[in-house]
This record gives C-alpha cells, sequence and structure tokens, in this order.
C-alpha cells in the first residue's frame, strides 16, 4: 500500500489510548500492509498503529536479517513474563534517544491475526522486548517515560530548544543515550 509518515514527540497524539480491533476486515489487512511498508522503509525492527495516527491495538515486528518474516500481532496481551534483564531500547516517535530498560526478556503472549483467529505463543529475547515496546504505546507511554527526572527535563529542554531554532533535538540529546 504506503509508507506512512510516523508521529513524533511531543504530539499529542502519541498518548490516545488505543482501542480494541474488533473487526478483522479489509481496512484491518491495509492497515497491516501500510505499517509493514512503514517499518521496512525505517531501520527498525517494529512499528505500533497509533504511530501511524491509528490508534488501535497492532503492531508489526520484523526480526528477520533480510526483513522478509514481517510479523502481525492485534490486540496483544501478556499471559507470562520472566527473565528479566536491562535492554537497549529506541523510539522511532523518540528519534535521537536510547534508553536501557528493565524488561522481561521471554514473554507468553496471546494475540489475534489478521483473520481474528486466536494465537498463543512464547517470545525470547528481544521479540519480547519489542512486543512489550510497542504495547506500552497502546497505553500513551512513550521511551522517555522511562528516563530518569534529569534526563527527562534534558530531553524536554533539548526539544524545547530545537522548537526555537529549528535545529533537530537529536544534536543536543547526545549525553541521554544509554
Amino acid at each position: 500500500m504506503a509508507v506512512q509518515s510516523i508521529i513524533e514527540y511531543p504530539d499529542p497524539r502519541l498518548r490516545e489510548v488505543s482501542s480494541t480491533v474488533v473487526d478483522f476486515d479489509e481496512t484491518i489487512a491495509a492497515l497491516a500492509v501500510d505499517l509493514i511498508d512503514t517499518l521496512h522503509a525505517s531501520s527498525a525492527i517494529g512499528l505500533c498503529a497509533a504511530q501511524i495516527d491509528r490508534p488501535l491495538k497492532m503492531l508489526v515486528m520484523d526480526h528477520s536479517a533480510d526483513r522478509s518474516a514481517p510479523e502481525i500481532f492485534i490486540n496483544p496481551e501478556i499471559l507470562a513474563k520472566d527473565r528479566y534483564g536491562f535492554v537497549e531500547e529506541r523510539c522511532l516517535s523518540v528519534p535521537g534517544i536510547s534508553v536501557n530498560v528493565f524488561r522481561p526478556t521471554r514473554i507468553q503472549v496471546r494475540y489475534r491475526d489478521l483473520n481474528g483467529d486466536s494465537v498463543e505463543r512464547l517470545l525470547e529475547g528481544m521479540p519480547a522486548v519489542c512486543l512489550q515496546h510497542e504495547r506500552d504505546h497502546f497505553d500513551g507511554k512513550l521511551l522517555v517515560d522511562r528516563l530518569n527526572w534529569f534526563r527527562r527535563r534534558r530531553f524536554r529542554a533539548s526539544i524545547a530548544k530545537a522548537a526555537r531554532t529549528g535545529s533537530s533535538p537529536a544534536d543536543d540529546l547526545s549525553g541521554l543515550s544509554a
């Protein structure tokens, strides 16, 4: 279909709570194609519908080396989690920073596929972390929310400065990377 624009912080649409998908029709199938196209056009491994201004509980991930195995998760629920650890995360909606986040690295997840069928499976490592990161978007939570107060304050100041000067906030954010 088409590569979509990705909403970036501080756009208030990123704080919206996403709705559960109830109709598994052509509209959802078309959204899946747009998400995959947009994901593959970026350097990311995961993307959710809220990031392209479609606040629905839907995400795509592609962890394959050649970007040929996208996966679609609709209404994902985490049933169990374990093997906690620190992982480095980045976000297309909050460019310029990386954050070490303490998360489970193994989860049991139940979700719907494009036909609306229920699927349950175990995710480990980066796929588990990625799914949790994208699910945070469903609740309007962003990577910047995981910064400590000092780093969050510095991040917000760099965003304000960029708005005033027309520069990129990433120019000021080197000290925020983990």
